[in-house]
């Protein structure tokens, strides 16, 4: 399944942002905002569009700055932007939530991310919650406070010695090739994302996947996840928003899942209530291109129906 339609939404911030709908299937009951992760592109979440569209749902989902097919003249490959790429990328995220509002007024929305996207999301719904009558977070990759600041210390050194604009050396190695040697039998490179070989194989082909990310995108991203867990700023947040946290229990990248339950905790101590947390046994990153992918969009699609009563 794909997308039905791709068209180029030109952003406040400057981005050209490439953009992917699909129409619902049915008489629309919502609609579904997805934010894709790093290294990878929106195009990918075709199948999932295709599934929720059959539930009456329309689904829009754009690269971010940096990835697949969006263009800003800031921001090349693998970069939010030379300047206050973190607030650009939120603030991108909020042109298609505006469009989609004049597109579809008084249809409610669902935000939707996943790794990246999930903390991306999260800091949307920090700000905007008001606009939103759910949040799907998805396999979050959210390090402890010590571990982004750490991380930022060697970041700002890497800086130093290199520049903002390069590949980060170091990341990756903290990153993706710490998380693949959760997987030492898998020759890829890229077992940790999912047990499905068909999936790899198709993210080893696509050349907007699998990308280096530059030092100032990973500070960027880093600042981006150390506000997301800022307690505080939740304080605006509604307390009824209804919350679908989703994580796998072999997935090296959230601690198994760890990292999932430790916001849910940090959720619930915020009061919100409205909250469906699960980790799915033996699931890897990318959920919905694991082999158990039809028993988590059903249950997806159960929260919908709840949530949408």
């Amino acid at each position: 399944m794909h997308f039905s339609e791709h068209k180029t939404l030109h952003s406040p911030t400057g981005a050209a942002l490439s953009l992917y709908v699909r129409q619902a299937a049915r008489p629309a009951r919502a609609v579904v905002q997805v934010n894709h992760g790093l290294a990878e592109h929106a195009g990918r979440y075709g199948r999932f569009a295709g599934f929720l569209a059959a539930q009456g749902c329309h689904v829009y989902a754009h690269d971010h700055r940096g990835h697949g097919r969006t263009t800003a003249p800031d921001a090349p490959t693998g970069r939010f932007a030379a300047h206050n790429g973190a607030a650009k990328v939120i603030a991108d995220v909020a042109a298609v939530h505006d469009l989609i509002a004049s597109e579809h007024p008084g249809l409610p929305v669902v935000i939707f991310g996943h790794s990246m996207g999930a903390v991306i999301a999260l800091r949307f719904v920090q700000a905007h919650s008001q606009k939103l009558h759910g949040a799907a977070i998805w396999n979050p990759v959210l390090p402890t406070v010590p571990q982004c600041r750490a991380a930022q210390a060697l970041l700002t050194w890497e800086r130093f010695r290199l520049g903002s604009d390069v590949p980060s050396r170091i990341m990756p190695k903290l990153t993706f090739r710490a998380w693949a040697r959760a997987v030492p039998y898998h020759h890829s490179g890229f077992g940790w994302l999912t047990r499905d070989e068909d999936e790899i194989a198709q993210y080893m082909k696509d050349r907007h996947c699998g990308r280096d990310s530059s030092i100032s995108l990973w500070r960027d991203l880093l600042h981006i996840t150390l506000t997301a867990m800022n307690t505080g700023r939740f304080a605006s947040v509604r307390k009824d928003l209804p919350f679908n946290l989703l994580g796998g229990g072999a997935d090296p990248a959230t601690e198994c899942g760890k990292a999932v339950e430790r916001l849910a905790s940090q959720l619930r101590r915020l009061g919100f209530s409205n909250l469906v947390s699960r980790i799915y046994d033996e699931t890897r990153h990318e959920s919905l291109n694991e082999l158990n992918r039809n028993i988590i969009m059903a249950d997806f699609a159960h929260w919908l129906d709840e949530i949408l009563k």
